[in-house]
């Protein structure tokens, strides 16, 4: 009984050790989302990308477009920004493809010196510099 106990405390252990480990890439770059639009379907999933400078007003919903490794996704967002939202800075949206729109329902803002660590380049601002357009 005690090996038995040991072995599922071990596969227990190392379930969860995976699972926190695979944790921190739990979303597409905007990327990789716009790459695998037709496997994605209307499946929901998290993207990740850099709010640009075109965020706006529409009823109750947000519209704004997100821009990484020179991709952009115009999203339509129903969920109430974070404090922190704002142009220029990396969030992690939740929703699916609804078309060419990536319709989100929450807005998660990437920041604090775990992801920093994690993810240096990231937290640069993707946005093309001025004059430039996307």
């Amino acid at each position: 009984q005690a090996v038995a106990g040991c072995v599922i405390l071990a596969a227990v252990g190392f379930v969860a050790f995976q699972g926190l480990t695979n944790a921190e890439q739990y979303f597409l770059t905007t990327k990789q989302a716009v790459a695998q639009r037709a496997q994605l379907g209307t499946k929901p999933f998290r993207i990740e990308g850099s709010v640009e400078h075109d965020v706006r007003q529409s009823g109750n919903d947000i519209r704004f477009d997100i821009y990484n490794q020179g991709v952009t996704v115009a999203v339509d967002s129903s969920g109430s920004p974070p404090q922190l939202f704002r142009p220029g800075i990396p969030v992690v949206l939740v929703g699916h493809w609804q078309g060419n729109v990536f319709a989100s329902d929450q807005i998660m803002v990437k920041h604090g010196a775990r992801y920093t660590a994690a993810h240096p380049g990231r937290l640069k601002s993707q946005l093309p510099a001025a004059g430039k357009g996307k």
